[in-house]
């Protein structure tokens, strides 16, 4: 999943989200009602006919994880994913996309430059070194946080500890 959505301006959402089926030769039935069952269970059910410059950004980027879970990936690449956002909807946008992953269980592999979004939606963040980039650190993001979810992550102690030993990990300075 990209940093744009990148739907097709002339498809329905219900279009958009199983382009990936029909590329694949893979629009069965019992595919389509797992796309069907997602919008539902995702909240976009009732847009499924409208287009994709009637949403909101947010509901794009449900769109486009939704299409790509529609061929059911084993691992999940989201590079850059909610950079395209604007701030507000950047962090409810992580909420329901964390969310979406959890309920799904799909393994997830998140490319970020943002210290405070990996923070709140990761188990685990791989910190990488300068060019050429080599892993510098591996570190376990614990929140004693009975229902995780990333908003709730930003409020916890721990998040302003794991943010600082972040930073002085990237060493980044004013050059």
């Amino acid at each position: 999943m990209l940093q744009k959505d990148s739907l097709l301006e002339w498809r329905t959402i219900l279009s958009n989200v199983i382009l990936g089926l029909e590329i694949r030769h893979k629009k069965t039935p019992e595919n389509k009602k797992y796309v069907e069952d997602l919008l539902k269970k995702y909240g976009l059910n009732e847009f499924k006919y409208k287009y994709p410059m009637q949403l909101s950004g947010g509901m794009r980027q449900r769109a486009a994880l939704i299409r790509t879970l529609a061929v059911k990936p084993k691992i999940l690449l989201l590079d850059e994913a909610f950079s395209a956002l604007d701030y507000q909807t950047r962090i409810m946008v992580t909420k329901d996309i964390y969310n979406i992953l959890k309920n799904e269980e799909i393994t997830t592999l998140m490319v970020t430059h943002d210290i405070s979004e990996a923070i709140s939606m990761s188990d685990r963040i791989i910190i990488l070194s300068h060019r050429p980039g080599c892993i510098k650190k591996i570190m376990k993001i614990e929140f004693d946080i009975e229902k995780r979810d990333p908003l709730l992550c930003r409020e916890s102690p721990k998040f302003s500890k794991y943010f600082d030993s972040i930073w002085k990990e990237l060493d980044v300075s004013a050059k």
